[in-house]
């Protein structure tokens, strides 16, 4: 099999066969096939397309690349939950602790921030000694004890993946539906689960720009599951603001307790219910959605929830004190207002803007090797629909950076609220639930 003959087969837009996509991958992880033709197929694929058999043979390829993590012998159904990233989403530290206080076993995987979206990595790491690197089989025996655990993805983990992802990345082959297809679902079925809900999210702060776009990117990996015999769903959520009021790792962390507790705001709070509610329903522990959002409300309500949360942080070496008294974790020193100029509503908070503001007050990073300070971020005090008058304070900005080296950054984060002299209404954060 020649790599030549691949490539001009996709470039005249034939189907390429399950035995070429498998040749491929194999190249590629060997790194037999040398990076120019690798760029070669990526741009074919990019501007022809694959069909759906094509994509779940990449997918099935790429996730077999490496070490395929065994679940199995964790009792009873096993679910995970991967939201496409974006600006203040802290969800995976309330649905973890929620759905396992309800019953099922979350076995989580998950990734550190890159760029203007926040990691679940990094947000844990900003409870004292929490670790994330756990051996596969404290990790499986963890998830048998307490029904969740939290961790780092293995380095074995999809290998071809990471090769193509940082070519993609230089070479203008991003934005492909096969592609984000195949590289989210390779990463989440050798992560072992039985069960998988895809948290899809659209909008200025996310990778899916259109709800149109998003809604084919989840069609496609929900049938990417189910065409490898995984339980797969998918939920479309707005992330054209920011998601809940707090940007930033301590900050989170924070929002994400009081949420467990059973404040935190209303968006935050609904897109945490109908995951757990879906999960649950996956898991085969209710009998409908409905009954799962009933269940997750119970244990929000009696304490369950929070107390996962706890059980997790010790069982993980962290110090458990902090999910007891969050007013522990450090504050920034200094803590400044944005100050709204103009009366109306707030139309749009511009997610991207924020995210980007908050990397570079230090709560994310721009290269892998950036430390984070996990007192830094932003507070949201106004939301889409949020009446505002001259004067009042849109946001909190937390930094330790000299006030006078941020001046622009301050800017930046007044400049992505548009205010209308209209009456706005709330959107809805979760659009729908794709099966």
């Amino acid at each position: 099999m020649r790599m030549s003959n691949i490539i001009a087969k996709k470039r005249y837009g034939k189907k390429l066969t399950r035995e070429e996509i498998h040749f491929f991958i194999k190249g590629v992880t060997e790194e037999k096939i040398p990076t120019y033709q690798t760029s070669a197929l990526l741009m074919a694929i990019v501007f022809q397309g694959m069909d759906k058999d094509e994509i779940a043979a990449l997918t099935e390829a790429m996730m077999h690349s490496g070490d395929v993590v065994d679940l199995s012998s964790i009792k009873g159904i096993t679910v995970d939950k991967h939201s496409t990233g974006g600006v203040g989403d802290k969800t995976s530290l309330v649905i973890g602790p929620l759905v396992a206080s309800c019953g099922a076993k979350l076995a989580k995987m998950s990734g550190r921030g890159l760029g203007h979206t926040g990691g679940t990595l990094d947000k844990l790491e900003s409870i004292p000694n929490m670790s994330i690197d756990i051996e596969i089989d404290d990790f499986v025996k963890q998830v048998n004890d307490i029904g969740l655990a939290i961790i780092g993805q293995t380095a074995d983990l999809v290998p071809a993946d990471k090769i193509l992802y940082a070519l993609r990345d230089v070479t203008a082959t991003v934005e492909s539906i096969p592609l984000i297809a195949s590289s989210i679902m390779s990463k989440k079925l050798a992560s072992g689960t039985d069960t998988i809900l895809l948290d899809v999210k659209f909008g200025s702060g996310a990778f899916m720009k259109t709800i149109e776009e998003a809604t084919k990117l989840a069609q496609t990996m929900v049938e990417i599951g189910d065409s490898l015999n995984r339980d797969t769903k998918a939920m479309l959520t707005n992330m054209n603001q920011p998601l809940g009021l707090a940007i930033g790792n301590n900050l989170e962390v924070i929002e994400a307790i009081e949420t467990l507790r059973g404040g935190g705001p209303d968006d935050l709070v609904e897109i945490c219910l109908t995951a757990v509610a879906i999960m649950l329903y996956q898991a085969k522990i209710v009998p409908s959605i409905e009954k799962g959002r009933e269940l997750a409300e119970s244990k929000i309500a009696d304490g369950s929830a929070l107390e996962k949360l706890r059980e997790m942080v010790i069982a993980q070496g962290g110090d458990p004190t902090y999910i007891d008294g969050p007013e522990k974790f450090p504050i920034a020193q200094f803590i400044v207002p944005i100050v709204a100029s103009e009366s109306g509503y707030v139309e749009e908070i511009d997610s991207l803007e924020v995210g980007v503001a908050g990397v570079h007050l230090g709560a994310g990073r721009e290269t892998i090797e950036d430390a984070i300070d996990p007192s830094a971020g932003i507070v949201l005090n106004k939301k889409v629909g949020s009446e505002v008058s001259v004067g009042d304070i849109l946001a909190h900005v937390h930094t330790n950076r000299q006030l006078d080296e941020i001046t622009q950054i301050l800017e930046n984060v007044k400049n992505a609220f548009k205010i209308s002299k209209n009456h706005v209404e709330t959107p809805p954060v979760v659009y729908k639930v794709i099966e």
